[in-house]
């Protein structure tokens, strides 16, 4: 084993990290849960991995407490080899969840390291496709009001972008004994989307995602009444991206669809192209078991003719798996978890006419910021 790659040390950090948005003169603010993970090699390279939209604790338990012991004395390059360590260590009948979150933070610091080690920004280790992606902005929470969403539309068409996301159904079915009918959530969802498209204007794309919080009968509902606004998918429509009910829904309606970036099993992926439930796959490379899974997710899609887009944030990382392959997409410019990212690492790309240019920097091509992870780490109860 090269001394140079030899692991020396796995460590997790837990982050809530605060972003606060103004429009309209009114202030919005939220937290959102971060795992950090960094390995350390005996020549002092420092890879550093990420993952979200979890419990961010119970994930960084899981690094320290499972997966360090495993991974210290191992080769970093060996990345096939500790995945596969990995997967029977942490999921050995298949389980996806906080486990596979782990894997993928874990994943990214290896790539990161691989880089490093070899002198090569990432996204020219997976092939090197391309040196800029096309991104789209998220951009329609539902935290902003009418007025605010079309504020915010209205300010990020002025900086260049023509691709805009919004959130639809807003945890519908997992509210659905509040009084709030899902109906009239749905109503007020297609006054949205009509103010989405009025600000964003003719020529611009959008998309909606329901974060599966619908059933088939309110998707498809809600399908069929927003495809005058002409939508350019509709992403995870369903609960649990039921495979069956997605292919049901993709006949339903003129909207493609898209979903796939809360898997963490590349069977899911694979029944997904094998009964045509969806248009577009979107492995994501922070929750999907990181850049080693999307991209044989990527490869199975290709042979399949499916496209594939990156949904589910973290554009910084998922840039180099879009910017690497042949077939990649879109990357989603998630303006909230943008905003997070920004104040936890530095040198991050802005993006220039909605174009992503990749950075050269060997690894990721961006670093951690050390006072922000000390101020926004968890504290132990």
């Amino acid at each position: 084993m090269s001394k140079s790659t030899k692991i020396t040390e796995v460590r997790a950090t837990a982050l809530s990290v605060p972003a606060s948005f103004d429009y309209c003169g009114r202030r919005n603010e939220h937290e959102l849960g971060i795992c950090i993970v960094e390995i350390t090699t005996e020549a002092g390279h420092v890879g550093v991995g990420m993952t979200a939209i979890t419990e961010e604790s119970v994930v960084a338990c899981a690094i320290n407490e499972i997966a360090a012991p495993a991974l210290v004395g191992q080769d970093a390059l060996n990345i096939e080899r500790i995945w596969d360590k990995l997967y029977w260590l942490m999921t050995p009948r298949g389980q996806s969840g906080y486990a596979m979150h782990a894997i993928a933070a874990v994943d990214l610091a290896l790539w990161d390291i691989k880089g490093q080690a070899l002198g090569l920004p990432v996204w020219r280790l997976l092939g090197g496709a391309r040196p800029k992606v096309q991104t789209y902005a998220t951009i329609g929470f539902d935290f902003f009001d009418r007025e605010q969403l079309a504020e915010v539309a209205t300010a990020w068409k002025a900086r260049g972008f023509s691709k805009f996301k919004m959130v639809v159904g807003h945890n519908g079915l997992k509210r659905r004994d509040e009084p709030r009918p899902l109906m009239d959530v749905m109503r007020e969802d297609i006054k949205r989307v009509e103010i989405l498209r009025e600000a964003a204007g003719e020529d611009a794309e959008l998309f909606v995602d329901a974060n599966c919080n619908l059933d088939l009968y309110h998707a498809t509902w809600l399908a069929w009444r927003i495809e005058a606004f002409d939508i350019s998918f509709f992403e995870e429509p369903l609960v649990a991206n039921d495979v069956h009910g997605l292919r049901e829904l993709r006949g339903k309606t003129r909207i493609p669809l898209a979903g796939g970036q809360n898997e963490g099993q590349i069977q899911k992926f694979r029944d997904f192209l094998l009964h045509g439930s969806l248009d577009v796959l979107q492995p994501n490379v922070a929750i999907t078991g990181g850049i080693t899974l999307c991209r044989k997710i990527a490869a199975m899609a290709e042979g399949f003719g499916v496209n594939i887009d990156n949904g589910g944030a973290w554009p910084f990382h998922n840039m180099h798996l879009h910017a690497g392959l042949r077939n990649g997409g879109m990357i989603e410019y998630h303006i909230f978890s943008v905003e997070c990212l920004s104040k936890i690492f530095n040198d991050l790309p802005v993006p220039q006419d909605g174009w992503l240019e990749l950075p050269n920097t060997p690894g990721l091509g961006f670093t951690l910021n050390r006072e922000a992870l000390n101020e926004f780490a968890v504290r132990p109860s």
